[in-house]
């Protein structure tokens, strides 16, 4: 927040509207990412942000939409500071809409202090490389593609399959292993259903995790403008409780998809030249400013981790949202059709599933000794069945061999056993690996080749071993 009085400007020169957009002319004086106030003759006060500036004309996104607006009788007031959140850790257990108000019907907060809600970058050099394991109770992703804290790590879904679901399950059940550690959700919903804001709500609050949540929601029928400001608003909340309160935040954003439509509208608003399939060539870059903001800085206790959730247009994981996503973020986990129409909760394929930081985020004193050997043999045992999944289709399964057959059932029954379980079952990382260990047990020692044999004489039920 700006240390120098506030000097406001009043300008009645608005010249045009655009959808959104509102053009006011003879500006000067005026910087980019401005907050602005809007006079009408309805009497309503609206809120704005500058998106483009010059000596001629300043370009100002409107948050509640222009709809009711004149050209003559709307007044603009730009007040020289830029778009600022009041933040407190009594935030913790309240929920906003998309435009940082609160809706839950309790008092308002306290504020400690007002950020700029764009943030700033992290020095790279002060960034922490993330090396902790954070628990997400689903075996698919603690045991195949870890969640690392301080990582961002998007999941990658389709129109129609339970990301919704999912969400809510690892917003239920995160945890740190450290039990002393202080752990907090940050959930942003964008353009969502009532009934979705309703599921969500529900599941929180029945599950008690309101209370070390803080809710942010943007439904369909909220102005979308605001679907720009949302991401940033639960950011920089997370900031604040990660960096000066020593909480580790998981922010979870829903959809991403929404917020990438919103900017597109934004930018056909502004005549722009339109990139990949009508999106902004700048795409990138936004997206850059919010997916950077997750991480660990040296010398603080606390960490930002990320996992945004996108709907990716008709599966296509080439359409350019995903794609710029892939670019910027540590990985993905991808929900998978075929996989929901077989009746697997959660549809979540591991194979082209991608967790960059896995590495150094398990193991022994993170989540056990064996939890690197495990999932490599998991994912080969899986890959192979697969592969044989569609040579059967060619052969039929009277060609194979015994191995063969071997392999073709492990594939099923890594999906029904271990990748599939109730949306209310959470698993610990321990359970998760013993159940893996329990189906690398139906093969011979010499098939387990990525675990080492003094970890096979450790891990393996111990009726297996000579087989």
């Amino acid at each position: 927040m700006s240390k120098h009085p506030t000097i406001t400007k009043d300008f009645s020169t608005v010249t045009a509207i655009s959808g959104p957009l509102l053009f006011v002319q003879k500006t000067q004086n005026i910087s980019y990412g401005e907050y602005v106030e809007l006079l009408s003759s309805d009497g309503v006060l609206r809120r704005g942000q500058v998106l483009e500036t010059s000596f001629e004309m300043a370009i100002i996104q409107v948050f509640e939409g222009t709809s009711g607006l004149n050209l003559k009788d709307t007044v603009v007031r730009f007040t020289g500071e830029p778009i600022s959140l009041p933040v407190s850790s009594d935030a913790i257990g309240r929920t906003f809409d998309g435009s940082g108000k609160i809706i839950d019907g309790g008092p308002p907060i306290i504020p400690k202090e007002k950020l700029d809600v764009n943030g700033s970058p992290i020095n790279p050099k002060s960034r922490a490389y993330p090396t902790d394991f954070i628990q997400t109770g689903i075996s698919a992703i603690d045991g195949m593609n870890t969640l690392s804290r301080g990582q961002k790590l998007p999941l990658f879904s389709g129109n129609g399959l339970p990301h919704n679901d999912i969400a809510a399950q690892i917003a239920r059940q995160a945890k740190t292993k450290r039990t002393e550690e202080k752990f907090l959700l940050v959930f942003a919903a964008l353009g969502i259903t009532a009934d979705e804001a309703r599921f969500f709500r529900k599941s929180f609050e029945e599950s008690g995790t309101l209370n070390r949540s803080i809710l942010f929601m943007n439904l369909a029928d909220d102005p979308p403008i605001e679907r720009i400001l949302v991401p940033r608003l639960a950011l920089t909340t997370a900031e604040y409780l990660a960096f000066e309160e020593d909480y580790h935040v998981l922010v979870i954003i829903t959809d991403m998809t929404n917020y990438c439509e919103a900017l597109r509208e934004i930018s056909a608003a502004k005549e722009e030249v339109p990139g990949r399939r009508g999106y902004p060539g700048y795409m990138y870059t936004d997206l850059a400013t919010i997916y950077e903001r997750a991480g660990r800085i040296h010398g603080k206790k606390g960490s930002i981790t990320q996992m945004p959730i996108l709907t990716m247009p008709n599966d296509d994981i080439t359409h350019p949202i995903p794609d710029l996503t892939g670019y910027i973020t540590e990985g993905q986990i991808i929900v998978d059709r075929g996989l929901h129409r077989r009746g697997i909760y959660p549809p979540i394929d591991v194979l082209p599933s991608l967790s960059r930081l896995m590495k150094e985020a398990i193991g022994s004193n993170k989540t056990r000794d064996d939890h690197r050997e495990v999932s490599d043999q998991l994912y080969y045992t899986y890959a192979e069945g697969r592969s044989l999944r569609d040579l059967v289709a060619v052969i039929g399964e009277e060609a194979l061999s015994e191995r063969d057959h071997l392999y073709l059932h492990a594939a099923e029954m890594f999906e029904r056993e271990f990748v599939s379980q109730g949306r209310y079952e959470e698993r610990s990382v321990e359970e998760t690996l013993d159940i893996g260990w329990r189906l690398l047990s139906n093969f011979p020692e010499s098939e387990l080749k990525r675990i080492s044999p003094s970890t096979i004489k450790k891990y393996l039920p111990k009726s297996t071993l000579g087989v």
